[in-house]
This record gives C-alpha cells, sequence and structure tokens, in this order.
C-alpha cells in the first residue's frame, strides 16, 4: 500500500498557496472584501460540501450533533484567547486571534478529509483511493490559496502564510496516514468529523469574519464577496464532485 496519493493530495494545499507571491499589497476595503470572500467560501463549504456529505454518510442526528460539538469546542477556544476591544486600539492582538481561530477551523476541516483519503487508500479497491485522493488533491489547490491570502489580509508576511497554509495541509496528511493505519475503525466517526468541521466554521464565520468585514464602511462590497464567494465555491464542488 502506497501513501504517495495520500502526501501528494495534502502537498497540493501548499502548492495552491503559492500564488500569493504574487499578490502586492492589499488596501482596507481589499482585506474586508477578502474576508467577506473567505466567508462566503466557508458557508458554502459547510452548507454545500460537509453538511449534506455528513448526513449522506450517516444521519440527521449526527449532523446536528457534530455541528452543537464543532461549535462548543470553537466557543471554549475562543473563550480562552484574550479578548481586545472592538474600538481597534489593540488591532495586532484582534488579529492574532483571529487568525488563530481560523487556522483551527480550517485545520479541523481537513482532519475528516485526510480520514476519507487514508481509508478509501487502505482498502482492496485501488481506483477508489486514486479517485478520492485526486478529487480531495484538487479540492486542497484553492483551499490552500483561500487560507494564504486571508493570512496575507491579516498582515501576516507572505513566505510565513504559505508555510502556515501549507501546515493545515501536513495535518490532512497526519489523517490521512491515520486512516490507512486504522482503516475501517475511523469510518463511523468520518460523518461526525465532518459536522464538526462544520460548526466550527459555521462559528468562525458569524462571530468573526462577517463582523470584521462590515465594522469599516465596505459593508455592500462585503456583502457582494461573501455571495461570490459562496457561489464561487458551489461551482468548485460541482465541477470537482
Amino acid at each position: 500500500m502506497s501513501l504517495l496519493p495520500i502526501i501528494i493530495s495534502s502537498l497540493c494545499t501548499g502548492i495552491g498557496a503559492l500564488p500569493i507571491l504574487l499578490v502586492k499589497d492589499v488596501s482596507h476595503k481589499g482585506k474586508d472584501v477578502l474576508l467577506a470572500t473567505t466567508a462566503g467560501i466557508m458557508v458554502a463549504a459547510s452548507a454545500y460540501g460537509l453538511i449534506p456529505n455528513a448526513i449522506k454518510l450517516s444521519n440527521v442526528t449526527v449532523m446536528v450533533v457534530g455541528i452543537l460539538f464543532g461549535t462548543l469546542v470553537l466557543t471554549l477556544l475562543e473563550s480562552m484567547i484574550p479578548h481586545v476591544d472592538l474600538t481597534h486600539s489593540d488591532q495586532s492582538s484582534r488579529k492574532n486571534r483571529v487568525v488563530l481561530l481560523f487556522l483551527v477551523a480550517m485545520s479541523l476541516h481537513n482532519l475528516p478529509e485526510g480520514l476519507s483519503v487514508g481509508i478509501s487508500n487502505a482498502s482492496e479497491n485501488y481506483e477508489i483511493g486514486s479517485l478520492v485522493s485526486f478529487a480531495i488533491g484538487l479540492q486542497n489547490v484553492p483551499d490552500g490559496f483561500l487560507v494564504a491570502l486571508f493570512l496575507l489580509s491579516q498582515d501576516v508576511k507572505v513566505i510565513r502564510s504559505i508555510l502556515l497554509a501549507t501546515l493545515t495541509g501536513i495535518i490532512e496528511m497526519s489523517a490521512g496516514i491515520i486512516g490507512v493505519l486504522l482503516g475501517d475503525t475511523f469510518e463511523p466517526m468520518i460523518p461526525y468529523g465532518l459536522a464538526f468541521a462544520a460548526g466550527s466554521m459555521l462559528f468562525v464565520v458569524y462571530k468573526e469574519l462577517i463582523p470584521e468585514s462590515h465594522g469599516d464602511g465596505n459593508e455592500r462590497a462585503s456583502t457582494w464577496a461573501f455571495i461570490i464567494g459562496f457561489v464561487s465555491m458551489v461551482l468548485l464542488t460541482e465541477v470537482f464532485r
């Protein structure tokens, strides 16, 4: 059994992050638009991808439990991170908090995907493993770009943005290796993981990304960006499904 499909699929996240090397300084309005676009993509990924797949693989009860648990975990995490006043008196601390929550949500999003790739490659049907690895790898390319671009909008340096985006892919790789080693043992947990990831992402969107993108007079542009991000993610999901 080869781990190569899992490794390549995961590294596609880092590959997707590389185009931000071409991105120059982002204006304040541009940052708000990027935040809103990210929010739209995350909502679409949750509502159109994670949640339907969780229900398809299990039932509505599992979906509800997973979403609520994901929301609870992010609520607890957010409560443990020092809060700052919304007067922007300490923008650096606030951005660090938003970045941390975002990275946690995206990493959680990658865990069930990694398990899916690992379990499919552990099966006797080689074609299924290759197909799942290819599909997830394609999806990881825009994911990597999204993560890196979001980090760049939060004033994270370009190289560090790429490295952090790649790290979320490494987390997926680790989950994939676990899926290969433990096979069917983790398969029942995948729908819970999908719903858990959806809950965590929705928490970050409503608690942080949307309020932040609407706080400086760019509400209309941010609203359009949210919708465009949502539609784009739905179209990508259809193309790579």
